[in-house]
């Protein structure tokens, strides 16, 4: 499969790929330079709570469960 860099430097993962290992905006991931144009692209671990509130909120038994207001971390 071919893709290509964006001015950005961002690196588009092909849409079968993604599909194949249910890859999402916001997963992470890490990089390794192998040698000089030679790249490793690793997924990290999901946390071990991920998608526990996803879950917790699918709950047959409504309005059981309220989300706590939290700030986002985004400014810290």
């Amino acid at each position: 499969m071919e893709t290509t860099i964006s001015s950005k430097g961002q690196v588009v993962l092909p849409s079968e790929l993604r599909k194949r290992d249910k890859l999402r905006a916001g997963q992470r991931f890490d990089v390794e330079r192998v040698e000089a144009g030679e790249y490793l692209l690793k997924r990290k671990a999901a946390p071990v709570n991920d998608g526990l509130v996803d879950w917790l909120l699918a709950c047959p038994e409504k309005d059981w469960f309220e989300p706590l207001p939290s700030e986002s971390t985004d400014t810290l």
